[in-house]
């Protein structure tokens, strides 16, 4: 495939990435609009694996390092400011909280690894819990691993891409925060991901770049997302 530079200045830069993504991918960006313009509502925030619902409704994950954006992208998709909570302290998420979206599609924010301001006791709780929901959750149809554009994969990223190869559940990076680098460096942790794609047996072959605060690759998260729908 041809190797394009993506301007991250112009309008047109979902339609851009759009085209410079797998081919493979069939992406409708109206049914994305469509799907997050509905309701989606707070359902449950689990502290426990007990405390999940059992549920014949597909669901994605959004995961990645504390202080990644998570809550920030989910706000984002949904057009809520305050759906998911943010903070500027890392490791606010201390549970799995899950929307619901239009009643077909359920949103989880799992807590963020890394950096938290708790006791090795409760982090290894939510790490557990984590683990346990992403290895016995059979309705669950994609990982979003979230990557801070500023920083690349770290190991401890690479420990959860090998957590997902190794619970055969399928998942896509997203890179966060892409308005803080310059594109080309973008472009070069897209490649390095790429590279390495090899290794990871689940990992989807597109990464998706983006923004929540310029609204960068927002509709193709919405489009990807509304493929399961």
């Amino acid at each position: 495939m041809e190797q394009r530079s993506i301007d991250f200045t112009t309008m047109g830069y979902n339609q851009t990435l759009a085209k410079i993504m797998n081919d493979k991918q069939d992406l409708d960006i109206e049914k994305g609009k469509w799907l997050f313009s509905g309701e989606c509502d707070f359902k449950i925030g689990a502290t426990q694996l007990s405390h999940i619902p059992e549920s014949d409704i597909s669901e994605v994950a959004f995961a990645g390092l504390s202080n990644v954006g998570k809550s920030s992208l989910i706000n984002a998709l949904t057009n809520r400011n305050t759906l998911a909570k943010t903070s500027s302290t890392p490791g606010r998420t201390r549970q799995l909280n899950f929307f619901l979206l239009r009643e077909v599609l359920t949103l989880v924010d799992l807590p963020g690894y890394g950096y938290a301001r708790a006791s090795k006791k409760d982090i290894k709780g939510w790490n557990d819990l984590t683990r346990k929901y992403l290895k016995g959750r059979p309705n669950l149809i994609r990982v979003f691993l979230l990557i801070d554009s500023r920083r690349g994969v770290k190991d401890s990223d690479r420990k959860i891409m090998d957590l997902l190869d190794e619970s055969a559940v399928n998942y896509q990076i997203i890179l966060t925060k892409s308005d803080k680098v310059k594109k080309l460096d973008v472009e070069k942790i897209i490649s390095d991901i790429k590279a390495e794609a090899h290794k990871h047996i689940a990992l989807h072959p597109d990464v998706i770049a983006t923004s929540s605060q310029k609204n960068i690759g927002i509709d193709l998260v919405r489009a990807t997302i509304a493929n399961f729908t």
